[in-house]
């Protein structure tokens, strides 16, 4: 299928492998697995203009490279003719569709790519059959899996039905699922779609669903297959519960996308031209093949070999520090992070506080190179008392990789367990490689004073009101056989000053809603304990770059937007309700006090938590405690 409007960063996320969305003309696709996105054995395919590094994520992810989702092309440039009329395929699902007219249901192909007509008898002699429309329903599983719902097996209560007749759609009197009754024009039987999309908790605590249980009855469940058609590949099997959902519903796809900061291997040693040429075709494939052959450590007259001229303008160190920031030798530098789920062990990836620590060491000071810089611009004076640093990143390189998803729940996902649904089959770490997509941009650093921190959180009552909001999510993660994170005061404030300084700096900057983000820096883990907050620009656009947001960080501007936001927190739109049936929980999962669309909710992409475990009291106070937030006057 082509013709969607999508951009690249879009095929990342929302839209990745495995995602469901809608084309210009209406037509509900999947995007396909990364297996067809590149014609690998293609003389014109040239992966070099799409790769990307990261040495750090790549790492964490056990992969030797990223890439960018291609870019279409018409035509060549000149007599350059590679990457041309690149396209990233994407399969007809849901496969069933229905008549508006007649009620038939007809299941087609995943690869058609016209119109699909109906072919009941009803509409013979007309000249022109009516178009079928995709019915609204798919089934999806816990496990990723993704199907057609099963509608001759519903209304036949029946795993393998022996009746073949045609099947319609009907709509009767009542409203929502049971007013929607699937029959069978053969034996006249006919069934509702009541309760398709309901689960609950079995005597042992277990997940099941109503189409599993109810399906053909409570003696004979019905498993989910395991379906994969985002693959094109056959059933694997599954036996997890499977239920029913609305195609374009927000439960049927969670994207996984781990981020990283770039952190240069040795400050300042290798420019940004540098960078660039590394993933030219004339030096990314030489020097991958240098390596394979000589390992770490080669000499610069060997990476020079067959390219003088072209490497005449940098030095012997330079050369040599760009093959290590490459390809880097094993404990190389600042910032090094262990590569979490080490072949034949443990696929969890490390904890977010360890991931995290190496960015803040370095992000706190003033780094110099071309992928990453900060200077200090000083504290002002009726900050000092709360801010410890201030820090204006004036160039920050962070890359996103898609390494799988889930479905039903964002639940937590196994490394190898989400790379498993990106493509059919697997490849060694050598060889691997996932979509992902490259942002430049600024930001600002701020970092809470140390000791008015560890003061404030020893208060009892501070305690107390991070402890009800970790109970409330504690009771979500319960029902849902999740592990709950540990929530404390501190990463609740940070988190929740995060979003109010975000908000007011969309007004004071200009920038659009969704064009800042957060990157947290709060643990209390020994040796790794930070207390930081990164608001950066997340567009990969001109707008990341033209300076507003490092301009705020000066003494007196950052004074006014700090002062601005917190005047603004003390009084929600909808106080007293936000502030005082806050306490009882709202927002997603009931995980959020005193927090709402009025005063601390932003964008979700621009949210590490999806707009959960927030509170202005923890900030600036509560109606009934004005001194309980860490910025009370």
């Amino acid at each position: 299928m082509s013709g969607s409007k999508i951009r690249r960063a879009q095929l990342v996320s929302p839209f990745g492998v495995g995602a469901m969305s809608v084309l210009v003309n209406g037509t509900s696709v999947v995007t396909a697995g990364l297996d067809h996105w590149y014609p690998e054995d293609s003389p014109d395919f040239d992966s070099s203009e799409y790769t990307e590094h990261d040495w750090r994520l790549e790492a964490r992810l056990h992969v030797s490279e990223f890439r960018l989702p291609p870019d279409f092309r018409p035509s060549g440039r000149g007599d350059d003719k590679r990457n041309v009329r690149l396209r990233i395929p994407a399969l007809r699902f849901p496969r069933w569709h229905f008549c508006l007219y007649c009620k038939r249901l007809h299941l087609v192909p995943l690869t058609v790519r016209t119109q699909v007509g109906c072919p009941d008898k009803e509409h013979e002699g007309r000249l022109r059959r009516p178009r079928m429309a995709q019915v609204p329903f798919v089934a999806v599983c816990a496990h990723g899996h993704l199907d057609d719902f099963p509608f001759g097996k519903w209304v036949h209560h029946s795993h393998k039905p022996s009746c073949t007749g045609t099947l319609r759609l009907n709509s009767r009197g009542a409203g929502g699922l049971e007013g929607q009754v699937v029959t069978c024009d053969a034996c006249n039987r006919e069934r509702p779609l009541a309760g398709i999309m309901d689960g609950h908790r079995g005597p042992g605590g277990e997940e099941r669903t109503t189409l599993t249980d109810q399906l053909a009855g409570p003696d004979d469940p019905f498993w989910c297959p395991g379906a994969r058609p985002w693959l094109a590949a056959d059933d694997e099997g599954c036996g997890q519960p499977i239920r029913a959902a609305l195609r374009a519903a927000g439960n049927v796809y969670f994207p996984r996308v781990e981020s990283s900061i770039y952190l240069p291997r040795k400050e300042g040693a290798v420019s940004a031209e540098m960078h660039d040429l590394l993933r030219s075709p004339q030096v990314g494939p030489r020097w991958s093949v240098l390596h394979d052959m000589l390992g770490d450590d080669v000499p610069a007259a060997q990476l020079r070999k067959g390219l003088v001229k072209l490497f005449a303008p940098y030095s012997d160190e330079e050369l040599i520090a760009a093959f290590h920031d490459l390809f880097g030798p094993e404990g190389s530098q600042q910032g090094d992070t262990p590569a979490s789920g080490a072949p034949g062990g443990s696929d969890d990836l490390t904890a977010s506080d360890e991931w995290r620590h190496p960015e803040y060491l370095v992000i706190r000071e003033t780094p110099k190179d071309d992928f990453l810089s900060a200077t200090d611009p000083g504290i002002h004076e009726e900050l000092a008392a709360r801010f410890g640093r201030v820090r204006s990143v004036n160039v920050l390189r962070e890359t996103r990789a898609l390494r799988g998803f889930t479905r039903v729940r964002d639940d937590v996902l196994k490394l190898n367990v989400g790379k498993a649904l990106l493509r059919r089959e697997s490849l060694p770490p050598e060889e691997d490689w996932l979509p992902a997509y490259v942002v430049k941009g600024e930001g600002i650093y701020l970092e809470l004073n140390p000791d008015q921190l560890t003061a404030w959180e020893s208060r009892a009552e501070v305690r107390e009101r991070a402890d009800m909001l970790a109970s409330h999510y504690g009771a979500v993660a319960s029902q849902r056989g999740l592990q709950p994170p540990v929530l404390t005061a501190r990463f609740v404030m940070i988190h929740t000053l995060g979003h109010l300084l975000i908000n007011e700096l969309i007004f004071t900057c200009g920038y659009s809603s969704a064009s800042l983000r957060e990157r947290l820096y709060a643990s209390e883990a020994a040796g790794r304990e930070m207390a930081g907050l990164l608001i950066y620009t997340a567009a990969g656009d001109s707008e990341g770059t033209m300076g507003g947001l490092v301009r705020m960080a000066r003494k007196d501007n950052l004074r006014q937007v700090v002062d601005a936001a917190l005047n603004d927190a003390r009084w929600c739109s909808t106080d007293p309700v936000c502030m005082d049936a806050g306490e009882n929980g709202q927002g997603p999962d009931s995980c959020n006090l005193a927090a709402c669309h009025g005063c601390a909710l932003l964008p979700e992409t621009s949210c590490e938590e999806f707009n959960r475990f927030l509170d202005r009291g923890l900030v600036i106070g509560t109606l009934k405690d004005p001194s309980l937030g860490f910025f009370s006057l």
